[in-house]
């Protein structure tokens, strides 16, 4: 059984590794947080089955050169190889911590309907998961280096 877990992961974390893969999902919380905003739960349904299908609809990268696939192999080796885990209070999962903590007040802002709010949390949660994803691609980068 652990077997077949561990293959479909690598299955899932190399197709997920295709940059298309990795920057078509960016703007899944945006369309997220929209749908809630406009209460259109076929959008909301949509955007949900998108961001569980999509490391499945790309092939693996040709290369390991895009940013986008360094940065999802970055967090798969932060989080198997380092033990880091993708949240916490030290840098860099502070980052990602408080990009989810965003994340969550722009779906609270967005159900309350308050565009500003819900927009300025979207971004700065997006900012600081990119941000977060960068750090990982220079940690793996200079870890790489012979």
């Amino acid at each position: 059984m652990q077997d077949t877990l561990d293959r479909t992961e690598k299955v899932l974390w190399s197709r997920h590794a295709n940059p298309k893969s990795g920057w078509t999902r960016v703007p899944t919380g945006a369309v997220l947080v929209y749908a809630v905003y406009r209460r259109d739960w076929r959008l909301l349904l949509a955007g949900l089955l998108w961001a569980a299908i999509n490391p499945f609809l790309f092939p693996p990268p040709e290369t390991d050169e895009a940013w986008m696939t360094r940065g999802v192999l970055a967090e798969r080796w932060w989080v198997r190889e380092e033990e880091k885990g993708t949240m916490g209070v030290t840098y860099p999962n502070i980052c990602n911590t408080i990009s989810a903590m965003a994340f969550l007040y722009a779906f609270v802002a967005a159900w309350r309907r308050r565009p500003t709010g819900a927009a300025v949390a979207t971004v700065m949660a997006s900012g600081l998961k990119l941000w977060w994803i960068g750090v990982l691609v220079r940690r793996l980068d200079s870890a790489q280096k012979p």
